[in-house]
């Protein structure tokens, strides 16, 4: 992969330029252009190029490299486009195609051009000018064309003799620099009221983010000097959001060529500041991009927000015959170019309109049952961005969000305005935003004192709420598009990620990781073992990790949420009361109120106050259902006051049934690993027994992933006072069949031989046995034999070598030998001639016995082979049996780079002697 930076410079054609002419095939439609009107006189000024392999997980690598090359370029507001259309013409080409794909970002000055080649050598080359067939949306692939069509700019196709070029152009929003807003001068009654002195801080941030300038009045604010602060990330101050309903980043509102809006600085005395900002971005002599910051307390907002305009026949300045928009009468000119701002906009021109205390806002979700709140000004609700309350709230026409509506007093109809419950709020007049006869929202003014509205007002909202409904409605759509393309590349994300481990434990981890901070605050896992198993708390997840023990262990004292099966998310109050309840308790023995002794505040109300904060929210919960299972539940939460929004919860929803089926798909994998593993340990056999005056060391490594048992096999048994039995044998095969006839192997061994058979006797009636398995048996090489230690400090062994590698035998003098001669193997011949022999092991020699997958140890045409391992061997003179075995292995595994691909089995024994030094 190889990226490269060219200021300033064209980058060179990818394509060939010799051989046959290219032929380019365009696609017919709006979405295209003519090859030679493509934008390519812009300057690039950056590229980007990575080739990737035929593989499935090439798919995600280019998804990963394309994200993180445009946020590297800072184009964040084309990554999610960018990311769906790169994946769909990967997979075409590493996967449909099964070619290698080549990458090739460019970056200019207006947008970002993306290329993908494939190199597919057998396509028919299209004439020139023929019309493209894109395929038929219903089909389950072909449609990356139709994608470029819907998403991009421009689109195109390039075909040369050897190599396909789909390429595509995003373009940049364009963000314009200087004023956005004015209003017509005022007469000094309609200013606003200020205080006898404000402050007003001056704040410059670079382009990095860093404070570059500080003024006095934000040292009196604030309390840093410019010293302490100049060369400093912004966010190393500010709180933000301080006021929900802040829907846009810090990082993102320092690139916006205008902002407004509430948020927090943290003071010299650690205490949170809350400021109203305004922002603008400008350019200095040198071209460089910074942010000038111009903050106010929060109660002098009206300092900085543009004041309202006046009808047009009011105006100064407005020639005769002039016509004004009455949106921009009411929202300003222009308006805001994001939703937030534009609702937030409109509930503060609400409030002054008509000389309230508070104004709001609530958008209808798509099936009009259910008003959310995305905007207010002078509310506490401001907490409560995005909490839903039903359209229909009552009978009558007061009780319906559908109808202009004035309560003048809402003691006399308490509940009438959910939102307002609480807030001290007498008076109120709400009206509708309806688009094309369809409810889109609710705009709402109220005020301390009673009897504040009439007709009239509603009327004046109602005409308001009319002008600005199809503007509010054009910016909900264009949102909701750009969480819809986000919420693609986030599941096309999350479903690679989730079906990359068979782990449950990790499974979990990443459920957990990628719900927060995407979709919620803190998460928390519930799973459930079995239909009669309770649900069991099994991760827990907060964004700030110092909370995490806190929420696990309040969880801990709640009942878990009960396992229903129905789809979609459910409200789940009890952790919010059980943390508030606790916060309550310790502040109230802290304070000496519980009939205790007064005390002071124990450092344990932090985490306690802490945590009740964090789940104060909205709890949800959503279950994890797979295979008409309910495996458990997925609770996502938010901090106290803060409500989920629709299109969060909706895309929660599909996240959770991904989650669900990889969640399964681990608890079946392992369940059915712990069966395999404790099915194969079962075949080995116990631990090895003591034996006075001989050293045994054996090394087993079965082939294969998971597997611990396979077609080779070892054994030491006690036969009888001062005998042992051994053997090591090697079935055809590798993997669970194979070890089915080691298992009957190695138990038949045993019985024999503790019947007092001889070597050849037990070796001939586990051949019967074998055969007697019909189509299930296999063929057999086993080396048999029985070791009995003598006075004299040797050994004596009588082996049976049955068409297995014969074992070797070390001397003092460093001489290697065969301890026995090859007879026939086992599992083939119904009549065998067996014999025995007999070795002498004198003290300080090594008796060697292995399998084939030693000596058949493979590096390319090499091999191991008896004459490799003999020489092996040579060099363990005076070695134990146990450093005997951990040579040979390590020598086995060095000779080759590859992993074995058969069982191995080394058995070593030895007797004492002098070892040297």
């Amino acid at each position: 992969m190889t990226t490269g930076l060219i200021p300033g410079e064209q980058p060179p054609d990818p394509r060939p330029t010799d051989g046959l002419p290219q032929q380019r095939r365009e696609p017919v439609g709006q979405g295209a252009m003519p090859v030679e009107n493509r934008s390519r006189s812009s300057v690039i000024t950056a590229r980007a190029a990575a080739s990737f392999e035929p593989v499935g997980r090439s798919v995600a690598s280019a998804r990963s490299f394309v994200r993180d090359t445009l946020q590297g370029w800072g184009f964040g507001d084309i990554v999610d486009d960018a990311v769906v259309l790169t994946s769909e013409l990967v997979t075409n080409a590493v996967v449909h195609a099964g070619t290698s794909a080549d990458l090739l970002c460019l970056r200019s000055d207006v947008g970002v051009r993306i290329e993908v080649a494939d190199r597919y050598p057998e396509r028919e080359v299209p004439l020139q000018g023929l019309p493209v067939t894109m395929g038929s949306p219903d089909r389950e692939g072909g449609r990356g064309l139709q994608l470029c069509a819907a998403l991009a700019g421009h689109w195109g196709v390039d075909y040369t003799p050897t190599h396909k070029t789909v390429w595509f152009q995003l373009d940049l929003p364009e963000r314009p620099v200087g004023t956005r807003t004015a209003g017509p001068s005022l007469p000094a009654h309609l200013l606003p009221l200020a205080d006898a002195r404000v402050r007003v801080a001056v704040v410059q941030v670079d382009r990095g983010g860093s404070v570059s300038a500080w003024n006095e009045d934000a040292e009196e604010l604030f309390g840093y000097t410019a010293e302490q602060v100049t060369g400093k990330p912004l966010t190393d101050f500010a709180a933000w959001p301080h006021t929900p309903g802040t829907g846009t980043g810090i990082a993102d509102a320092l690139r916006l060529s205008r902002w407004e809006g509430s948020y927090g600085i943290r003071g010299a005395g650690g205490r949170v500041i809350p400021v109203y900002a305004s922002h603008l971005r400008v350019r200095d002599t040198d071209g460089e991009p910074s942010t000038v910051c111009l903050l106010v307390r929060d109660h002098e907002r009206a300092v900085l927000q543009t004041p309202l305009r006046g009808p047009a026949s009011d105006a100064s300045g407005v020639s005769e015959g002039q016509s004004t928009d009455p949106f921009e009468v009411f929202i300003g000119s222009p308006a805001p170019d994001d939703l937030d701002g534009l609702l937030q906009r409109t509930v503060e021109r609400a409030r002054d309109m008509l000389d309230g205390d508070s104004a709001f806002l609530l958008l209808a979700t798509d099936d009009e049952t259910e008003l959310e709140v995305r905007a207010s000004t002078g509310l506490p609700s401001a907490r409560q961005r995005f909490a839903r309350v039903p359209v229909e709230a009552g009978p009558g026409r007061y009780g319906s969000a559908r109808m202009p509506a004035v309560h003048e007093d809402l003691t006399a109809v308490p509940g009438a305005v959910p939102l307002l419950n609480g807030t001290g709020m007498r008076s109120v007049v709400t009206v509708p935003l309806k688009v094309e006869g369809r409810l889109t929202g609710s705009l709402g003014v109220a005020a301390e004192a009673p009897g504040r509205y009439s007709n009239e007002e509603a009327l004046r909202l109602q005409f308001a709420a009319d002008r600005i409904a199809l503007a509010v409605e054009s910016a909900r759509l264009g949102e909701l598009e750009r969480l819809r393309r986000g919420s693609l590349s986030f599941l096309v994300e999350a479903s690679d990620l989730l079906a990359g481990t068979l782990d449950r434990d990790q499974t979990l981890a990443l459920m957990a990781q990628m719900t927060v901070p995407t979709l919620a605050t803190w998460c928390a896992v519930y799973t459930i073992a079995d239909q009669a198993s309770e649900p069991y708390l099994s991760y827990v997840l907060h964004e700030d990790e110092e909370l995490i023990d806190g929420i696990k262990s309040l969880l801990s004292k709640v009942p878990p949420p009960d396992p229903v099966p129905t789809p979609g998310a459910r409200v789940w109050s009890a952790p919010a009361e059980v943390a508030h309840q606790a916060a309550l308790r310790t502040s109230m023995r802290s304070l000496g109120l519980s009939g205790g002794p007064t005390r002071q505040v124990t450092p344990g109300i932090g985490p306690t106050l802490a945590t009740a904060s964090a789940v104060g929210g909205e709890t949800v919960v959503l279950p994890l259902v797979a295979r008409n299972r309910v495996i458990g539940m997925l609770t996502l939460g938010k901090p106290t006051d803060e409500h989920f929004r629709q299109e969060i919860l909706e895309l929660a929803e599909d996240l959770s049934r991904r989650a669900a089926l990889a969640l399964d798909n681990a608890r079946l994998y392992s369940e059915r690993t712990a069966i395999s593993q404790s099915l194969q340990r079962s075949l080995l056999p116990p631990e090895l027994p003591l034996i006075d005056g001989v050293e045994v060391e054996v090394i087993y490594r079965a082939a294969g992933e998971g597997n611990e048992v396979g077609g080779d096999f070892y054994d030491l048994f006690p036969i009888s006072d001062g005998a042992y039995g051994f053997a090591i044998g090697d079935v055809c095969g590798t993997g669970p069949n194979a070890a089915a006839v080691t298992g009957l192997a190695r138990h038949a061994l045993r019985l024999l031989a503790r019947e007092g058979l001889s070597g050849p006797a037990v070796l001939e009636r586990l051949n019967s046995a074998i055969l007697d398995e019909g189509a299930r048996s296999r063929f057999l090489t086993l080396l048999y034999g029985e070791l009995r230690p003598q006075e004299d400090g040797s050994a004596e062994l009588k082996v049976v070598c049955a068409g297995h590698p014969l074992p070797l035998r070390l001397r003092q003098d460093g001489t290697v030998e065969p301890a026995a001669e090859p007879q026939p193997l086992l599992g083939v011949l119904e009549d065998l001639e067996l014999y025995e022999q007999t070795v002498t092991l004198d003290p300080g020699d090594v008796l060697l016995c292995v399998t084939d997958g030693v000596t058949e140890r493979r590096e390319g045409s090499r091999m191991l082979g008896d004459d490799g391992l003999a020489d092996v061997l040579t060099t363990c003179t005076g070695l134990t049996a146990g450093a005997v075995a951990a040579r040979i292995m390590r020598a086995v595994e060095r000779f080759a780079t590859d992993a074995p691909s058969d069982d191995m089995a080394i058995l070593a024994m030895r007797v004492p002697g002098v070892q040297n030094d």
